[in-house]
C-alpha cells in the first residue's frame, strides 16, 4: 500500500518575470526553438519531443497545454525521476517547478491562470495491482503565486463521507472557468472516481465512479474521460447535469487525457498519433496529425 503522502520533493525552484521572447533559455535539442502562437492553432508535441505548431517549433516537452496566452510544459529532466512544470507566456518564462516523478499530465486552466500537473512516483503504472500504483497532482495560481501542494493534502469526501485512508492517488487535473472549480481523479481501494475540487477550501468531493483523466468541456457542462473495462481504456463522455453517459466512436484502448478541440469535438492521443472524434458518441475517429502526442488548443 502507498503510505498517504505529505507533499515532498516538490521545490520551486523559479519565478519569474523575466522580459524578453518566448522560450528564449528553455531547454531543448535539435533546431532552435521559434515563437509560438498562444492564441490560436493546434499544438502537439512531435515523436522527437518538441512542441510543434504547423512550422514553428517550440521547447522540448513531454506534455504541454496552453490557454488565454499561458503554456505548459511538462517535461523529465536530465536528473533521474525528476520532472519540472515550465510555464511561459508572451513575456517569457514566468515560472519553473521541479517534481519527484515522471512526467504524465498537464493542464493550464481557461483563464490561464492556474496551472496543474501529475507525476508518477519511478515504477509505477496505471495497470498495476494494488500497491504499485502511485501518482502525484499539485497546481499553481500564476496570479497569487498560490502552490497548493498535492491533492492529497485536500480533505476528500466519497459519497457523503469523510474519506481519510492512506491509500490515495490523484491525477488528471481538469479547470472549470472560475478559477476555483477543478475536476481530478482519485483511486482509492479499488475504485476510481471523478472528483470535484474547491481551491478556496480544499476539499475535494466525489462524483461518479470509474472516471479516469477528466477533460471539461469548453462551455463546463461535460467531461470527456478514460472509462476503465479490465485493463483496457475507452474514451466516454459524461453530461455533468443529467449523468448520461456515452462511449465515444473510437474502440481502441488508449492511454491519454483527452483535450476538446471544440464543443463538438474530442481530441487525444493514441498509437503515436493524435486523433479526434465527434463528442456525441457518432462517426469515426479521424487522424489529425501523425507522430504526435499531447493536443492543445489555444483559445
Amino acid at each position: 500500500m502507498i503510505a498517504r503522502r505529505t507533499w515532498v520533493g516538490v521545490g520551486l525552484v523559479a519565478a519569474t518575470l523575466a522580459g524578453g521572447v518566448v522560450f528564449v533559455g528553455m531547454r531543448s535539442g535539435g533546431a532552435p526553438s521559434t515563437a509560438l502562437d498562444l492564441r490560436g492553432g493546434l499544438l502537439y508535441v512531435d515523436g522527437s519531443g518538441r512542441v510543434r505548431q504547423g512550422d514553428r517549433v517550440g521547447p522540448a516537452c513531454h506534455r504541454v497545454d496552453v490557454a488565454a496566452g499561458t503554456l505548459v510544459c511538462l517535461r523529465a529532466t536530465a536528473l533521474p525521476d525528476q520532472a519540472e512544470v515550465v510555464v511561459s507566456d508572451g513575456s517569457g518564462e514566468r515560472l519553473r517547478v521541479t517534481e519527484w516523478g515522471l512526467p504524465s499530465r498537464a493542464r493550464v486552466s481557461p483563464t490561464g491562470r492556474l496551472v496543474a500537473w501529475t507525476v508518477f512516483r519511478a515504477g509505477d503504472s496505471y495497470l498495476g495491482g494494488v500497491g504499485t500504483f502511485s501518482t502525484t497532482a499539485g497546481i499553481y495560481d500564476l496570479a497569487s503565486g498560490d502552490h497548493y501542494g498535492s491533492l492529497e493534502d485536500f480533505s476528500l469526501v466519497l459519497e457523503g463521507q469523510p474519506h481519510t485512508a492512506d491509500d490515495v492517488n490523484y491525477w488528471g487535473v481538469t479547470f472549470a472557468r472560475d478559477d476555483v472549480t477543478f475536476y481530478a481523479t482519485v483511486r482509492t481501494g479499488e475504485s476510481t472516481w471523478l472528483v470535484r475540487g474547491d481551491l478556496r477550501t480544499r476539499t475535494l468531493e466525489s462524483v461518479r465512479r470509474n472516471v479516469e483523466c477528466p477533460s471539461l468541456s469548453p462551455d463546463g457542462t461535460r467531461i470527456a474521460y478514460k472509462f476503465r473495462t479490465g485493463d483496457t481504456w475507452r474514451l466516454h463522455v459524461l453530461d455533468l447535469a443529467s449523468g448520461a453517459d456515452v462511449p465515444l466512436a473510437d474502440p481502441a484502448h488508449l492511454d491519454d487525457q483527452p483535450q476538446w478541440l471544440d464543443d463538438r469535438t474530442v481530441a487525444y492521443g493514441r498509437d503515436k498519433a493524435v486523433w479526434s472524434v465527434p463528442a456525441d458518441g457518432t462517426g469515426s475517429p479521424i487522424l489529425v496529425q501523425p507522430d504526435a502526442s499531447s493536443p492543445a488548443v489555444p483559445r
